[in-house]
């Protein structure tokens, strides 16, 4: 194959060799210090410590945070206060790499049922293999029970990259599921690569009803080979994913190879093109990966970023605290140690500015009931880590 963007994207691959997109140590987070930003003066401030690994946070109607540890544990933080003790009830779950506890969000209806979703990287009978899998429970009394399965995704595979795992209901009460491509090398005919085949799950958003059972309207029910889960296809890895609370658009965010992290607005039956196309290059010799940068029937990010920040986690917000930012785009980085936030008018990004720079990866953002934006940070060697929040100066 050809490609009509090599000298171009080669240039890519230059650009995400540059510095920013290195993982320097981490700054000292300091509640007392004042960072500026275009509308507001913030502070960026500890509220529990003591994670290893945190991957999602989620907040209960009754007050209690939930936060995912990729280790294999759910924690419990009650009025300000991490327990010692994590949730029981949790399936095997295979750990190694990116692989683990992920993704944990309430059902719309919690207060009424009690439902817990949670992704996982399952594994099989032996544990040579694994694949992205949800199930559901009901959390009483710090534990999970009637505990059931409501996905198994058809991508398993010997290595423990690129799960996806991330969780979001819309309005309608839909659940949707990303699957990332599981790291399937991107070579040879890219057409062919599993992202590209429907009859797997590989690189792909999910659209299921709250129990796993499959919407007659998805766009590959009764499709010969495809499986009928697939709401969209041709992701890398996507690690965030937030519902618009207005326009109950499906956004996500992914993380492409050297180069090209994408802000992606998901829509149904849509092939958002990789391997075939993109904006990335391969790690290290900055080779050209893609046929192109865009395609005939292949969707266009709708925000990408080069040198690539390794997108995770996505949050759309609407509180009060920092009411000139309701319904800006806010997107978590690893590498790139950083807050994104984004502008839109519309489906449009028409600013970018970065917040908490430099203080650690970002790999997951949640609004809090309290209006305030909530962060998880990780570090990549397992140290202890906190969940922040930014908190305005006024």
């Amino acid at each position: 194959m050809t490609n009509r963007n090599s000298s171009w994207i080669l240039g890519l691959g230059l650009l995400a060799a540059l510095p920013g997109a290195s993982c320097a140590q981490p700054a000292p987070i300091d509640p007392g210090q004042v960072h500026a930003s275009e509308h507001y003066s913030y502070r960026i401030v500890p509220v529990v410590e003591g994670f290893e690994n945190p991957w999602a946070i989620a907040f209960l109607p009754g007050g209690e945070m939930l936060v995912t540890e990729r280790a294999g544990r759910l924690r419990i933080v009650r009025d300000g206060v991490l327990l010692p003790e994590p949730v029981a009830g949790l399936p095997e779950i295979r750990v190694g790499g990116q692989g683990g506890l992920l993704d944990v969000i309430p059902h719309p209806g919690f207060s009424e049922n009690r439902l817990l979703y949670i992704s996982y990287a399952k594994p099989n009978a032996d544990g040579s293999e694994g694949t992205t899998a949800v199930i559901r429970g009901r959390f009483e009394n710090d534990r999970l029970t009637q505990v059931e399965e409501v996905f198994e995704a058809q991508a398993w595979t010997s290595g423990r990259g690129h799960h996806g795992s991330r969780l979001a209901f819309d309005r309608e009460g839909y659940l949707f599921i990303s699957v990332g491509d599981r790291q399937a090398p991107p070579r040879g005919d890219l057409a062919a690569h599993p992202a590209q085949d429907l009859s797997n799950h590989y690189g792909t958003t999910l659209r299921l009803h709250d129990d796993g059972r499959i919407p007659e309207d998805n766009p590959f029910v009764g499709v010969e080979g495809a499986l009928p889960e697939i709401w969209s296809y041709g992701h890398r890895n996507p690690q965030g994913m937030a519902v618009h609370p207005v326009t109950n658009d499906v956004w996500s965010n992914e993380h492409g190879p050297q180069g090209g992290d994408e802000l992606n607005l998901i829509a149904r039956g849509a092939n958002f093109g990789w391997p075939v196309i993109g904006y990335g290059v391969n790690y290290g010799t900055g080779a050209p990966i893609h046929e192109a940068v865009q395609a005939e029937g292949m969707e266009q990010p709708v925000h990408i970023w080069v040198p690539s920040i390794a997108t995770s986690g996505l949050m759309i917000y609407t509180g009060d605290r920092f009411p000139a930012w309701q319904g800006n785009v806010f997107v978590g980085g690893l590498n790139g140690q950083q807050l994104a936030r984004l502008s839109m008018d519309g489906n449009r990004v028409v600013a970018e500015e970065t917040l908490v720079r430099g203080m650690g990866r970002v790999r997951d953002i949640r609004q809090g009931p309290d209006g305030y934006i909530y962060l998880a940070m990780d570090d990549r060697g397992g140290a202890a880590t906190a969940i922040v929040r930014l908190e305005p100066v006024n």
